[in-house]
């Protein structure tokens, strides 16, 4: 079940765990990624909460989690080569995964289809 927030990220959920990421949009809009901070796992978050950081050449972004749980994974690769980090690849490029601690928060966040409409 992938949804995303009005802030760009993504969360794409599986059983209780969801991978989180940005989306394809956001990754156009900040240009070439020169420095991302991830969260450490082990971290328990509140829906909202700033986790992570992108810098551009363009900007610096504050990466919000989609929904409130314990941080179980960080995907540290990213790390090795931000060039990975582009817009054809944001679904496969995600940041952290999450523990969900109450699947009705995903219900707040969109579709493909109203995300898409948001955009556009």
């Amino acid at each position: 079940m992938l949804r995303y927030t009005e802030d760009h990220e993504w969360i794409n959920l599986d059983g209780d765990t969801g991978a989180v990421g940005i989306s394809p949009h956001a990754i156009e809009q900040l240009g070439d990624i020169v420095f991302v901070e991830l969260p450490e796992a082990g971290t328990t978050v509140s829906k909202g909460d700033s986790v992570a950081v992108f810098e551009s050449v363009k900007a610096a972004s504050d990466i919000y989690s989609p929904a409130s749980g314990e941080i179980t994974e960080v995907n540290e690769s990213l790390l090795d080569d931000l060039t990975g980090i582009t817009p054809d690849r944001a679904h496969e490029c995600w940041l952290f995964r999450i523990k969900v601690a109450d699947a009705g928060e995903l219900d707040e966040l969109m579709d493909d289809a109203a995300y898409s409409a948001m955009i556009a």
